[in-house]
């Protein structure tokens, strides 16, 4: 297949790049450092050319109320570019239960993203993963001091980016699903617990306080960055990836 990866130089997209062409597809992997520009358009009937299958993995330069404008802006030039390039497939990265978290901007977005790709004039497949791994430590940096970390017990299903690559390469070279595959980890933590084992891994001897309030997963209530039945589980455990990233 040819396939074009929007962001295709960043963390995702850099792995599912590798992955895609090892698998024997010819993939053009599209970002600004390539001359792509989401949010003018520049460049992106050349990237789309020829193309089958279209992956969007990039993301907004911010997680605020300027995260719907990036979406909807880039999403529409997107689909516009390939509807012109006759693009049968658009396939984007979104997150499990994202529309059940309003309170968050950036949730909102993801959110008008995986509306307006439903609308648009393109088969299409959504893929919604849990929280990364390698963002925990990016997690435990927004409430912590020297003291002590401060988290909410929120449960999350964290998984490898590596398995959301797998996931991403397997519905990107399928038929269209016009539909939504959830892809999770295979346990469930509550998050304060998560960094008192990250904590514990990198040597930290600083505590993890309980925190309702502390952080952006405050906002979220329930289960809801959980996966349903229906999910696609991961192999790789946390405590496994601890060991093997140090």
């Amino acid at each position: 297949m040819n396939i074009t990866v929007i962001g295709g130089t960043g963390l995702i997209g850099s792995q599912l790049v590798t992955r895609l062409r090892e698998a024997g597809h010819e993939v053009v992997a599209a970002s600004l450092s390539t001359g792509v520009d989401l949010l003018t358009g520049a460049g992106l009937d050349h990237a789309l050319k020829g193309a089958d299958t279209v992956v969007n993995v990039s993301n907004s330069p911010t997680f605020d109320e300027a995260s719907p404008d990036f979406f909807r802006t880039t999403t529409g030039n997107l689909l516009a570019a390939g509807e012109r390039a006759g693009v049968g497939h658009q396939v984007i990265l979104s997150i499990v239960g994202v529309d059940q978290v309003p309170q968050l901007d950036y949730y909102r977005a993801k959110t008008l993203q995986e509306d307006l790709l439903r609308q648009g004039p393109t088969p299409y497949s959504i893929v919604r993963a849990t929280q990364f791994f390698e963002f925990m430590d990016a997690v435990l940096s927004w409430t912590s001091d020297e003291q002590a970390v401060r988290l909410p017990a929120t449960r999350i299903q964290p998984l490898a980016t590596a398995d959301v690559v797998h996931a991403l390469a397997d519905v990107t070279t399928a038929a269209p699903r016009n539909g939504t595959l959830d892809v999770a980890g295979p346990e469930v933590f509550p998050l304060d617990e998560l960094g008192r084992r990250t904590l514990a891994a990198r040597k930290d001897p600083r505590p993890v306080v309980t925190d309702d309030k502390a952080g952006m997963f405050a906002a979220v209530e329930g289960d809801v960055l959980i996966a349903g039945p229906d999910a696609r589980l991961s192999a790789t455990r946390y405590e496994d990836w601890l060991a093997a990233n140090g």
